[in-house]
């Protein structure tokens, strides 16, 4: 068998093989690598470029090689799961840089940074004074986690004291002008509240490239045709115009009748219905 053949057959079975490992050590694997991860990748990928190029080598011990290096840190993550001490050892501990203000040196010199290593990684946070941290630290995987102090942070809606409405996750109902069924269900809407939603906006399923929907039932759709505008939904502000003119329309009421009855249900009314706008109007904004 030509040389060239053989390494096409051995780099398809050792990629598949590599994403199987791969997949089986979990995403974990992927993302922020501890440093044992890191030289697991390496050496993985080093053995597979190995038998890959070379058609001499045999098969047969790039495998073994890789199941070596595949079950040794399989049997690791599953030690760092049931023992903090054997996962501080692997995967390493936080190190503190910055508590209450002030900057630990010692601990700075101990993982190897300097002071331009410290203000460049604050710098990524948007942060340009260490008087502005409040606390800091060094996280196994070499990014820092910054804690800025309470005047420094941006303000909330807790911290103004306003009530928010509570949201869930968006979900996408068309995709590639196909229909999601689970996540019109999860939203617990159907397809004819889809087609109905579709058809205020004047278009059709199969010309919308995808459409998203919120916990609130309001459709969000771009289409394959990029010059053509489709509007924002309008249902919740339409709602809440709706009921303030009602609770106006009411005032008015009150103020040209003369019938002290009819002045009084009014007036009730009215404010009845400004309490309840009071209550929604963070939900409809």
């Amino acid at each position: 068998m030509p040389d060239w053949i053989i390494i096409i057959l051995k780099s398809i079975t050792l990629i598949i093989i590599l994403f199987t490992f791969t997949k089986l050590l979990g995403s974990k694997q992927i993302s922020h690598m501890n440093i044992f991860d890191y030289i697991t990748g390496i050496v993985l990928g080093g053995i597979v470029a190995v038998h890959t190029i070379d058609p001499n080598l045999n098969l047969l011990y790039g495998i073994i090689a890789m199941f070596i290096w595949f079950i040794v840190p399989f049997a690791v993550e599953w030690g760092s799961l049931k023992s903090k001490a054997f996962r501080n050892f692997t995967e390493g501990k936080s190190t503190v840089f910055i508590q209450d203000g002030k900057i630990m040196e010692d601990n700075l010199k101990k993982e190897g940074f300097t002071t331009d290593d410290l203000l460049e990684k604050l710098r990524d946070k948007d942060i340009f004074l260490t008087s502005d941290v409040e606390f800091a630290l060094l996280e196994p995987n070499g990014a820092i986690s910054v804690l800025p102090k309470r005047e420094n942070r941006p303000l909330t809606a807790k911290d103004l004291g306003i009530k928010l409405a509570p949201t869930k996750e968006p979900q996408t109902v068309i995709m590639d002008g196909k229909v999601m069924h689970e996540s019109l269900a999860n939203l617990n809407l159907n397809l004819k509240w889809l087609e109905t939603e579709l058809a205020k906006l004047n278009v059709s399923i199969e010309n919308v490239f995808m459409g998203q929907a919120d916990n609130d039932g309001a459709l969000y759709v771009d289409l394959y045709d990029d010059k053509i505008a489709v509007p924002e939904p309008t249902e919740k502000p339409l709602l809440l115009a709706t009921m303030k003119k009602c609770q106006a329309d009411l005032e008015l009421f009150a103020l040209s009748t003369e019938n002290q009855t009819a002045k009084d249900m009014y007036e009730q009314n009215s404010k009845k219905l400004q309490v309840a706008i009071d209550k929604i109007e963070t939900y409809l904004t």
